[in-house]
């Protein structure tokens, strides 16, 4: 087992860190949602679902 961990460290360590930067991004956009911030632009004459953000008063 150890010899199968030290022939494939660079990628169970790269794994790790897709793995953690994923869940970091996930967590903030539960976050964001949670605190009811947008990824909205703000320009709504660009925007497929105008009319549907929430508090949309940036028109």
């Amino acid at each position: 087992m150890a010899e199968w961990i030290s022939q494939n460290l660079g990628t169970i360590v790269v794994t790790i860190l897709l793995i953690a930067a994923v869940a970091g991004v996930i967590y903030k956009m539960i976050k964001d949602k949670k605190q009811g911030k947008s990824c909205c632009g703000g320009s709504c004459s660009q925007c497929n679902a105008c009319g549907h953000c929430p508090g949309n008063d940036h028109k």
